[in-house]
């Protein structure tokens, strides 16, 4: 399957799209919402039907995009959720790359019986879509729906709530141009997004400078209580147990970004960050070395995303789950020690 031809989408879209639905990873991030919104905004000025459906609730710094009160949450409203799932004719699923992403909605999508549309920028994207746009080679997705935009409407189309998504969706998965940016391109395509008016300062206020008196309280506890160097293996790792969540009165989003403290840390080039869920431990991990997290994710934790960031899930106790990634990382720590030679 060829994932990269825009024209091929593009033109599906204005002659046989039908009832639209679009789709997101659980537990989804600026670029999921961003792209998403983005892209609801588009085919409704194209006239079409569409809706945006997403597995769970989404951070509340980003509810004050326009249209993500429209946004339908399938924890929430299940039957309403499969019930437009199955009277829709195009599935578009955005920022994942495969079903299994994304948790109680897996069995409903992979039974969808229309066209599947994939735009996605993670590694090794499943071939069960009939349609797509992959590649790592950008910053986010939200590039991507640039790309798609730009392709079947021409830039003109790009409004200010367009824009607003798309610069959200880059910002944040490039941490404010920090990583996952050495691509001329994204700066180009934000560049062409600010001339459309938005207001970047703003946007940069409203992601990054509402954060709750709980939510930077459980950071400093992160950094004080939860943190643990381990610089035998250049590596270091916060770990949160549900109390701990409880006790700061935890929103969802709220441990966002909290990762990339650990890897700030000098001679610390793997970082991972343990959280308690519901019967599992959420992992997540960032990588400033030669190390591929994508694939230490993929091998042991059943999950993936990117070489220098990715997820993945335990089933195991906290602390079985730590004592099993300090050895790994005994086995692996030539590879965390090498040097970053690379521009992705």
């Amino acid at each position: 399957m060829n994932y990269n031809d825009l024209n091929k989408i593009s033109e599906f879209i204005s002659k046989q799209a039908g009832k639209i639905i679009i789709t997101s990873h659980k537990n989804p991030d600026g670029d999921a919402i961003g792209s998403s919104l983005a892209l609801y905004h588009f085919l409704k000025l194209k006239k079409l039907d569409v809706h945006v459906i997403i597995p769970n609730d989404f951070p509340g710094f980003l509810k004050w995009l326009s249209g993500s009160d429209q946004i339908i949450i399938y924890q929430n409203e299940p039957k309403k959720a499969r019930q437009l799932i199955n009277e829709s004719q195009t599935l578009f699923s955005l920022d994942y790359n495969a079903f299994h992403r994304t948790g109680e909605m897996k069995a409903v999508l992979e039974g969808f019986k229309g066209t599947k549309i994939l735009i996605d920028h993670h590694l090794e994207p499943d071939q069960n879509f009939d349609l797509g746009y992959s590649t790592t080679k950008t910053s986010s997705t939200s590039e991507l729906l640039f790309d798609l935009i730009s392709c079947a409407g021409g830039e003109k189309m790009i409004n200010q709530q367009i824009a607003e998504a798309l610069y959200v969706g880059i910002i944040t998965d490039t941490g404010s141009f920090s990583y996952s940016c050495n691509y001329p391109k994204t700066y180009h395509i934000a560049a062409r997004l600010i001339e459309t008016g938005i207001n970047g300062e703003r946007i940069h206020q409203l992601i990054y400078d509402t954060f709750s008196e709980d939510r930077l309280n459980l950071l400093g506890f992160c950094l004080s209580q939860r943190l643990v160097v381990l610089p035998e293996f250049a590596t270091a790792y916060i770990y949160l147990f549900n109390k701990d969540l409880e006790k700061f009165n935890y929103q969802v989003g709220d441990t966002e970004g909290i990762v990339n403290y650990a890897l700030s840390i000098d001679k610390v080039n793997l970082a991972i960050l343990l959280t308690e869920r519901d019967k599992l431990i959420r992992i997540s991990f960032r990588s400033k070395s030669n190390f591929s997290v994508n694939d230490f994710a993929r091998k042991y934790f059943d999950g993936g995303g990117h070489r220098k960031a990715a997820g993945g899930n335990s089933y195991e106790s906290m602390k079985k789950t730590i004592d099993r990634i300090t050895e790994l990382l005994e086995k692996h720590k030539d590879e965390i020690r090498s040097v970053d030679d690379t521009k992705a």
